[in-house]
């Protein structure tokens, strides 16, 4: 299975935050699923950073690269999917991450309630 990860499951998993459900934990672990991380999460992510919202570890660069992760870049595809989103979520990280999974055809990891209306395969994180 390919798995494309929300910021806040990126997040759990990298602090083995309990928070984090078993089922997904194990699903990012399966040697046999592709886990994919999108720029999207690490744009998020350091956007927090600097407002102060968020602390990451000096090497978060690094503690990202040290993850079994397959780097999702942002396309031109992708961005035109947006455009065939219904208004469901005003977050634009998320629904770029929905029109990622989308496109791509992945399971979106994610808690976030109103991502399954979008109609795109889900595995609650």
């Amino acid at each position: 299975m390919n798995l494309l990860l929300d910021t806040h499951v990126v997040l759990w998993w990298l602090d083995d935050d309990p928070a984090l459900g078993a089922r997904a934990r194990e699903a990012i672990a399966d040697p046999d699923n592709t886990v994919y991380l999108s720029v999207v999460v690490v744009w998020e992510i350091r956007i927090k950073q600097a407002l102060g919202k968020l602390d990451v570890p000096e090497d978060f660069a690094s503690v990202l690269a040290d993850q079994p992760f397959v780097d999702l870049p942002v396309t031109v595809h992708h961005a035109h999917a947006i455009a065939r989103l219904p208004a469901v979520h005003r977050d634009p990280f998320d629904r770029m991450l929905v029109a990622q999974a989308m496109c791509e055809g992945f399971h979106l990891v994610s808690r976030d309630s109103r991502i399954p209306q979008y109609g795109v395969p889900v595995l609650e994180g």
